[in-house]
């Protein structure tokens, strides 16, 4: 099987106008839908980025420059991943196709390159 990055990204805010218990449904239907990949052994591991906490670096001349990162303007940021496994791409897009991020945000969906 080869492995796949897959890159959930979101409208920072996108999720602030939902009560606790809309929130807590939202969380357990990730839960069941990482549950299913797990059950069809192509869940390899999975978890949420903290919101607003990070750095950049960037290559210059003199090095390197940091800066801090992600900024709340962004038009998208970067929620957290899942590492999976499927036979091909097209393997991987029919595994995310019934992730609930697909109702509020897009997938990016990656092939692992093993380096040796």
């Amino acid at each position: 099987m080869t492995q796949f990055l897959v890159i959930p990204r979101d409208t920072p805010g996108q999720f602030d106008h939902l009560s606790p218990d809309e929130m807590q449904q939202l969380i357990g239907r990730y839960g069941a839908w990482s549950q299913r990949l797990a059950e069809k052994d192509q869940m390899v591991l999975g978890h949420k980025l903290v919101d607003g906490v990070g750095r950049v670096a960037r290559g210059t001349d003199d090095g390197m420059s940091v800066t801090d990162g992600p900024f709340t303007e962004a038009k998208e940021v970067i929620g957290g991943f899942w590492l999976i496994e499927a036979s091909d791409l097209d393997g991987a897009v029919e595994a995310i196709s019934d992730c609930p991020h697909l109702e509020n945000g897009s997938l990016e969906v990656r092939e692992i390159q093993v380096m040796a």
